[in-house]
């Protein structure tokens, strides 16, 4: 399949590009996409949450009262978890929530979600463009001409660019991102996929 390639004033350029079957033309696993997703929403998470169990908790260790012949159960320290101050038992304890996936795997999940996205006609490819300074009502006028203001987006660019990541930064609806830190959930997450030229071209060599 062929894209044209429009300029930021949303015409186009004249210039086609043919886009990769072995990326954006494969059979969708969602499964994939299920898995790798689920691994990146895992990271994200702290996982820094504590409670003190009974060895942890300050207190003094002697028992409370005597072990028998009270008619009433055994107990030990202040610290118990059944009284009001004790630990805690089996408390939630600092641990890293990301599990392993293979490398394939997420390869796989990246198409498939490149091949929804073309399928759903939710792809287009920009001219290169770069900003002197940031200027966020240029970038939102960029959005308008390319007709995608009220939409999601998601601009993919080669390299990094601060002016270019500082005038998309304040608008509700609009991501900036390298294609090294492209992935599954940013993808899927956007409603128009915007693939600056010169990234689109070194998406598939590496394919």
């Amino acid at each position: 399949m062929e894209l044209e390639v429009m300029n930021i004033s949303g015409q186009g350029t004249g210039k086609k590009v043919k886009l990769s079957e072995e990326i954006f033309g494969i059979e969708p696993n969602d499964h994939a996409i299920y898995l790798d997703v689920k691994q990146l929403m895992a990271r994200r998470r702290q996982g820094t949450s504590k409670a003190k169990e009974r060895g942890e908790v300050a207190g003094s260790t002697r028992k409370i009262k005597r072990q028998k012949g009270t008619g009433t159960a055994r107990f030990g320290d202040i610290k118990n978890p059944l009284f009001r101050g004790g630990g805690r038992v089996f408390g939630p304890r600092p641990r890293n929530y990301g599990g392993k996936l293979n490398r394939k795997v997420k390869e796989l999940a990246r198409k498939s979600a490149l091949t929804y996205k073309l399928q759903n006609n939710q792809v287009m490819v920009v001219e290169d463009f770069t900003f002197d300074a940031p200027k966020t009502g240029e970038f939102a006028n960029i959005q308008k001409n390319l007709k995608i203001d009220d939409k999601k987006s998601l601009f993919v660019m080669n390299e990094r660019n601060k002016n270019i990541y500082l005038s998309s930064r304040n608008l509700q609806n609009s991501k900036v991102l390298t294609l090294s830190e492209l992935n599954t959930y940013e993808i899927m997450n956007a409603t128009a996929l915007c693939f600056v030229e010169s990234s689109l071209d070194v998406l598939q060599k590496n394919a």
